[in-house]
């Protein structure tokens, strides 16, 4: 096991995760922003007081916050958490308000919001692009190379050759995506669609139980993950060219997405424990870990966070971006904006229950980082 590095690495790599992510997942939504004429007001790198910072010659207010755990780009006339027009927005010159927010139409709207989640995907396809062109991309095709005597693929009685094409329904087109699927659904019983020796013949059900396994990587962070305890077949690295690498790492990143969405409907049907959920301290800790593995694996770490600050920004959720894209949806349909109080009700709740969140996984990370266990031995 590998010592894990000290506070001042974890510290920098932590920063030099967190601070170019949120930075492009908010130039996106001022570049959307200038796209359209809005006129941009402040652009922050953190919260609460500034730090450092500086006005451009279009008036918009650079800054850095002392809080490095977000940022946020205020646009002229988004002057309350509902973005809902006030009296000062209405007392506005026509000329001015024309270059606010609240003027430009829903769908110039709803494109600046979703700008800084597309731009954080966009991010992660292009890294992934990267190392596909750079690496090539591993192929197997999604059969049994061998099995594992008295695992779950043994009792089910899966043998050597046999093509997977399935598994509940979702289409196996590569080892690999048996091996994901496996891992994230520890303990599930599942129906395997098999063709018996890669032959002709139709495709029959197997049932089986995905066993359950613990493991513990280099620094020993324990993972509890599935397995079906069958082996690849041969595999090989095929070669990506230039124009095939940018479909190749978006190809990725669905998967990926798919994957976590996989695992949140886990948690929330509490089939996973939400003990498993990290929060900045745990994302600080990983950070901090790759970059001491080397530049390809902490290059990797920030196309996964790229791809889960998207994905968390896009959930529905009021104080979120998707949020912000559930009262617009329901404007376009409606031709008019929901209220004022329902918006002003629902961000409450919505910010309610992003700081019950982050307490909820700052305390896992504390427990991960073996706080409560030092208490209760103190106690004890």
């Amino acid at each position: 096991m590998i010592d894990a590095p000290g506070i001042p690495l974890t510290l920098i790599a932590f920063v030099a995760v967190i601070g170019p992510l949120v930075f492009i997942h908010e130039m996106g939504h001022y570049l959307a922003g200038r796209w359209f004429g809005i006129k941009a007001e402040a652009f922050s790198i953190g919260f609460g007081r500034e730090v450092a910072g500086w006005t451009d010659r279009r008036g918009t207010r650079w800054k850095l916050g002392w809080l490095p755990l977000g940022g946020y780009v205020k646009f002229a006339g988004d002057m309350n958490p509902a973005s809902q027009p006030s009296a000062e927005w209405l007392s506005l010159p026509p000329e001015e308000r024309s270059r606010t927010f609240q003027a430009k139409p829903v769908w110039q709207r709803a494109i600046v919001v979703a700008a800084g989640p597309l731009v954080n995907f966009l991010a992660a396809i292009l890294i992934l692009a990267g190392f596909a062109y750079l690496y090539g991309v591993r192929t197997a095709p999604p059969v049994v190379g061998a099995v594992v005597q008295g695992s779950p693929a043994a009792a089910a009685g899966l043998a050597p050759g046999d093509r997977i094409l399935s598994i509940n329904g979702r289409q196996m087109d590569d080892f690999g995506d048996l091996a994901q699927y496996a891992i994230l659904r520890p303990g599930a019983t599942v129906t395997a669609m098999v063709v018996r020796g890669g032959g002709e013949a139709a495709a029959r059900p197997l049932t089986l139980r995905i066993g359950e396994t613990r493991q513990s990587d280099r620094f020993g962070n324990q993972f509890r993950i599935g397995r079906l305890g069958i082996a690849s077949p041969p595999a090989h690295y095929e070669p990506v060219s230039l124009l095939r690498a940018p479909v190749e790492g978006a190809s990725q990143v669905v998967a990926i997405v798919r994957s976590t969405i996989d695992t949140l409907g886990q948690i929330i049907t509490g089939r996973r424990s939400v003990d498993e959920l990290g929060g900045p301290l745990q994302i600080a800790k990983v950070s901090g870990e790759q970059m001491s593995l080397g530049w390809p694996a902490f290059v990797w770490l920030i196309a996964m966070v790229s791809i889960n600050l998207g994905f968390i920004n896009l959930l529905p959720v009021p104080m979120l971006d998707g949020g912000h894209l559930f009262f617009y949806a329901i404007e376009a349909v409606r031709r008019r904006p929901v209220g004022p109080a329902a918006q002003e009700w629902a961000f409450r709740g919505g910010l309610a229950a992003l700081l019950a969140l982050m307490v909820l996984v700052t305390f896992n990370d504390l427990g991960k980082f073996g706080l409560w266990r030092g208490i209760a031995g103190l106690i004890g």
